[in-house]
């Protein structure tokens, strides 16, 4: 990005700070949180009219991209052109860091291939080191263990430096998110079309791959993201015994847990529990799983992440706030700015606080949508 050239002052705002919240005033000078003020101290700088000023959102996990990438069935756009209009769409929902979440370890049904991740990769790395992008981006390596060719795929990304991120996925049926075989059955058909002998056939080969591969590949890339010093996240805990698995592999983010207990568990071991913000907006999980507000209430929520829709983080974190009996906003607001930020070691940015970046989000809230109006980026507006 280019250098800021000014500092930049807003006034009459809601400040969200990590611990509290306060009306105020906010410098950035070159690109970075000089100063901040309670009351009206300031006659210069932009009017927020009392809106909110809240940190940058950070997204840890959104396979967002690959609908730019593939928006129908055969159809390949540019990658590049995909990166872009992915990137408009999280910068304009408040999201100045994004983890893009990219899949390794494919089924016969999947549409994309590791080097179709790989061309994804490429893109983004051309698009920030060309200045196009809004966001700050780096890559989340979707591991979905029971596939066979799952190695193959890491290996494209073992030395990129945007890699930080990789979670252990098994969407085999019968198990994790797909703990009834008759929902798991009732999703696939309706997405397929496939009868029942045909989805018999199918899960059957699924769960057989997954007998022969599973074990073996979480070992793997586990070993592999210790080695590299990469996050790594379970993903769909839904027993103590997988809570205990990524124990012991030094998961550091539970991922979408589907049961109160995994959630409690992975919060016990310090892990940080991270669910969808859709999730939220919808009042429970679409697979029928644990609600991310029960989670909150329990105090066992840390992070929220967007996962299939860019604008449902930033309307969860001021709807928890309502919704869920003493969570207060900056608590809310933590859990999609600060937390994920130093989870992932990332401890420039994610908070209102002097010395870290200056990402900002102006937000008007009214109603249960919040409206974003406007986005600043170290220092410069990308939105």
């Amino acid at each position: 990005m280019p250098e800021p050239t000014a500092d930049i002052v807003f006034k009459n705002a809601r400040l969200v700070l990590p611990d509290t919240v306060i009306h105020g005033s906010l410098l950035i000078r070159e690109g970075i949180i000089a100063d901040i003020s309670s009351g009206n101290t300031r006659s210069e700088g932009q009017d927020c009219e009392g809106d909110w000023l809240i940190p940058g959102l950070v997204e840890l996990h959104t396979d967002h991209l690959e609908v730019h990438y593939a928006p129908r069935p055969g159809v390949r756009w540019n990658p590049l052109a995909a990166v872009q209009a992915h990137d408009a769409q999280i910068a304009a929902s408040g999201i100045t860091t994004v983890f893009d979440a990219l899949r390794v370890g494919m089924d016969e049904d999947a549409r994309i291939t590791a080097a179709d991740m790989r061309l994804l990769a490429d893109a983004i790395e051309e698009g920030q080191s060309r200045n196009r992008l809004r966001a700050d981006h780096f890559i989340h390596l979707r591991c979905e263990v029971s596939g066979g060719d799952i190695m193959s795929g890491v290996r494209l990304f073992e030395t990129d430096s945007r890699f930080r991120l990789a979670s252990l996925m098994d969407h085999t049926p019968g198990q994790r998110q797909f703990v009834s075989l008759a929902a798991y059955k009732l999703y696939y058909q309706g997405k397929t079309g496939m009868s029942d002998e045909e989805f018999n056939i199918y899960a059957a080969k699924r769960q057989a791959q997954a007998a022969q591969w599973s074990d073996m590949n979480r070992k793997a890339v586990a070993e592999l993201c210790k080695e590299r010093g990469i996050v790594l996240a379970s993903h769909d805990d839904a027993t103590l015994v997988h809570v205990e698995e990524a124990v012991r592999f030094g998961t550091l983010v539970a991922e979408f847990p589907t049961t109160l207990e995994a959630a409690k568990a992975s919060h016990e071991a310090g892990m940080r529990v991270l669910m969808g913000a859709p999730n939220v907006v919808r009042g429970g999980s679409h697979s029928g799983n644990v609600s991310a507000r029960d989670l909150a209430a329990h105090g066992v929520l840390d992070i929220l992440s967007s996962d299939y829709v860019p604008f449902s983080l930033i309307q969860a974190a001021f709807l928890l706030a309502e919704s869920v009996e003493g969570l207060s906003v900056n608590t809310a607001i933590n859990m999609v700015t600060k937390v994920p930020a130093e989870v992932v070691g990332l401890t420039d940015r994610g908070a209102i606080e002097t010395g870290r970046r200056g990402d900002v989000v102006r937000v008007h809230l009214e109603g249960d949508v919040p409206l974003v109006r406007s986005v600043w980026r170290e220092g410069l507006r990308v939105s």
